[in-house]
């Protein structure tokens, strides 16, 4: 079925946001956005698209202006915090070779480009402050005024208020990691790759952005102090440096040019229980906020907008759809959290004699079978919520 004349209210103008406000749109729905924000924008850095998001973007009619905009990924290199290789692994082994590397707010930028070019109404300067479940589901925006709507998605990221209306106040817990981020000048001319340092309690992952012009840095470390939650935390270049100062040259030199880095904690959030409820549903980091160790979160948005406006579009009543939706997606979507979860550790191995193990081993791996290693993921880089396979 269409979703012709069904008014729908998107909460947040992400990723997950705006792929979801085209496909539904796409597909008929009256669509209107909501972002608290002055303008449309992605506070960050870089990010990975990998495979199984691409063939979304692919899907909404949108994968050649994210090429345009992108470094197509060839390999990533896994790398003793010294500088010696431990791991190459290469990226054309996929089934697809749509792995890409893209600048925040260049995503954004094709995503709500594609949105307002599909009918999407966009209203900035919108804040939610709270939304009540219902039928009719209300928003309400700040300075008083409510919206009603047959829909309420809740693209909200971490601190939703669309959760909060479905599942009470969420209690994520401190990891005792800290990350920072940061955008500097690709000067060696760095090829399209990730690289990952591997250091005691300690990782640094690179790779290049915007035709190769600039290198995207998450640096990661083990800490037990906390450390709030937020994205657009500042933080003193040098305590980076410090930080890292027994890395390698190659590492060295990258943070030696790092003139404005951000600075956050990273927290662990349960699954939501419950992602829809009378008019309401969430999706991406509403739903599933996940760590960045399998470089995951804008592709399982991506999937989650797609796999909505499918539900969305079957027959029977709106909660039967939600529900589809949440089964469909909530056992694939626990999968990856977990395996991002559990995946930090590895990086940072401290005892000599096991990191040197650890290390050998991917060595040998990599040497007798570097195809077996590679086709471990394709749980997550091959699964296609499009065709459904």
């Amino acid at each position: 079925m269409t979703l012709d004349g069904m008014k729908i209210v998107v909460v947040g103008g992400g990723i997950g946001g705006l792929a979801a406000a085209r496909a539904l749109r796409l597909r008929g729905a009256d669509v209107t956005v909501f972002e608290q924000a002055e303008t449309i924008q992605e506070v960050g850095a870089g990010l990975q698209v990998s495979p199984n998001g691409f063939r979304v973007l692919e899907a909404l009619g949108l994968g050649d202006a994210l090429r345009d905009v992108s470094v197509q990924g060839q390999a990533v290199r896994l790398k003793d915090y010294r500088g010696g290789e431990v791991l190459r692994l290469d990226l054309g082994g996929l089934e697809s070779a749509d792995y890409h590397f893209v600048h925040r707010a260049d995503l954004i930028e094709v995503l709500a480009s594609g949105a307002r070019e599909a009918g999407v109404k966009i209203r900035l300067l919108q804040h939610a402050e709270d939304v009540t479940p219902g039928e009719p589901p209300d928003v309400g925006l700040a300075r008083g005024v409510d919206v009603k709507a047959d829909l309420v998605v809740g693209a909200d990221g971490l601190h939703s208020v669309v959760r909060r209306a479905l599942n009470g106040q969420a209690a994520p817990f401190f990891t005792g990691q800290v990350a920072w981020r940061a955008v500097v000048p690709n000067t060696r001319g760095r090829g399209p790759e990730v690289h990952v340092h591997m250091g005691p309690h300690r990782h640094v992952v690179s790779y290049p952005l915007r035709d190769g012009a600039a290198l995207n840095l998450v640096a990661v470390q083990e800490r037990a102090a906390w450390q709030e939650e937020s994205w657009s935390q500042q933080d003193d270049p040098d305590n980076l440096r410090a930080a890292f100062a027994d890395f390698g040259a190659e590492v060295r030199e990258m943070l030696g040019q790092v003139e404005t880095v951000h600075l956050w904690g990273l927290f662990r959030h349960p699954v939501a229980a419950a992602w829809h409820g009378p008019g309401t549903v969430l999706l991406g980091d509403a739903a599933h906020p996940t760590l960045p160790f399998m470089a995951q979160g804008a592709s399982m948005a991506l999937e989650d907008a797609w796999v909505l406006a499918e539900a969305l579009s079957l027959s029977g009543s709106l909660e039967t759809r939600l529900a589809a939706y949440q089964t469909r997606r909530e056992g694939r979507v626990r999968k990856v959290v977990d395996a991002a979860s559990s995946n930090a550790w590895k990086y940072h191995l401290s005892f000599p004699p096991l990191r040197w193990a650890a290390h050998a081993a991917l060595r040998f791996g990599g040497a007798v079978a570097p195809g077996k290693i590679m086709h471990q993921f394709d749980w997550i880089y091959e699964h296609d919520v499009v065709t459904g396979r």
